[in-house]
């Protein structure tokens, strides 16, 4: 599923700051943002615009200015990230749904109250205002991507094959409504890692190597397809003899300041993927690849056997600060939660490592 970075979504509680007159915490879904006192209360509806959002220039947003204006290659805008407040950690940004006027011809019945019907534009094309729909592109927002250097953006050959699946799982603050489902599965759990994302395809005698986003023309000076080479990861994938695609995370110097401290670049890996299924490896055969037949590493593995879920999603937050296991002296960038068939998965970044980043 695309992200939703800007939805319509309830006020699920407020709560007071302590020593703070002036703003107050208001939880959605499961993430907290500072507000303005007195401005939401429980049940109203909003829009709520998720961290790495990057809002357009306008008018509406300048009092972002100050603390939160960013270029994006040439591209002008406010950029959400993880801050604290009176120490209180504020995740987001809340917006009342008048912000959407003016983005139709006509708007009809905008209201904050619970339970209202609402819409927003013409009456035979109407943008209906309920829990959960994105406005993301309403309202121009896009996600804000860090500058790439030029060894990993190399050349593209086009974009992420639709024969295969990004790797990015949704963050556990925005599946409160199936948490106690969830909760019924059992999980091992992994160290996310803070490198950029890399998948390495065969797929009908083809070998391609893939960024997040896009697939990669072979150069000298990328960096994805150096370590491809070096790896050997083309020949390991021919003589395992399957339509298969390994994901991983590409760490090293160079790369997001090199937190682990190691020479050089390399990938470990935590997905393998069968193109022909369309489906994961479980963990026993994914270690078994990565182990026996292919000989590379994956990341690191946090749990010795599987393990249930905890209680609350809060509880799952704070289990994501910690070391990393690669460099000790570095505080993790959060953890990823898969069941044993990797059917399911999410993860649960750092608000200490959040709270920190660049």
């Amino acid at each position: 599923m695309e992200r939703k970075l800007a939805s319509i979504q309830r006020v699920v509680s407020i709560r007071p700051i302590e020593g703070a007159d002036a703003i107050e915490v208001a939880r959605i879904n499961n993430w907290d943002v500072v507000v303005k006192k007195g401005e939401y209360k429980p049940g109203y509806l909003c829009v709520y615009c998720e961290i790495d959002s990057f809002l357009p220039v306008r008018e509406e947003f300048e009092f972002l200015r100050k603390t939160s204006f960013k270029k994006m290659m040439d591209q002008e805008g406010f950029r959400l990230r993880t801050i604290k407040l009176r120490g209180q950690v504020s995740q987001g940004l809340l917006l009342p749904l008048s912000i959407l006027e003016g983005e139709d011809e006509m708007k009809i019945g905008i209201s904050t109250q619970p339970n209202a019907i609402l819409q927003l534009g013409p009456y035979d094309d109407a943008l209906i205002i309920e829990e959960g729909v994105d406005v993301t592109e309403l309202l121009g927002i896009i996600k804000y991507e860090a500058p790439i250097p030029a060894e990993l953006s190399g050349q593209v050959k086009g974009g992420f094959p639709s024969f295969l699946r990004k790797t990015d799982e949704e963050r556990i603050q925005n599946l409160s409504k199936y948490w106690e489902s969830m909760k019924s599965q059992q999980y091992y759990v992994t160290e996310k890692l803070d490198g950029s994302s890399a998948t390495f395809y065969l797929n009908n005698g083809e070998f391609g190597v893939c960024s997040r986003n896009l697939d990669l023309l072979e150069t000298e000076e990328n960096t994805f397809w150096r370590i491809a080479r070096e790896m050997q990861i083309e020949e390991k994938l021919r003589n395992y003899g399957v339509n298969l695609a390994i994901q991983g995370e590409l760490i090293g110097e160079g790369i997001q300041g090199n937190p682990y401290k190691i020479k050089g670049q390399t990938v470990k890996f935590f997905n393998a993927f069968d193109i022909d299924s369309q489906d994961y490896y479980g963990l026993p055969m994914f270690l078994a690849t990565m182990q026996h037949q292919l000989g590379l590493e994956t990341v690191p593995i946090l749990t010795n056997l599987t393990t249930g879920l905890p209680d609350t999603i809060d509880e799952v937050i704070s289990m994501a600060d910690g070391k990393s296991v690669l460099n000790p002296a570095f505080d993790r960038e959060g953890i990823v939660w898969r069941t044993m068939d990797k059917k399911i998965s999410f993860k649960a970044i750092s608000n200490k490592f959040l709270i920190n980043e660049k």
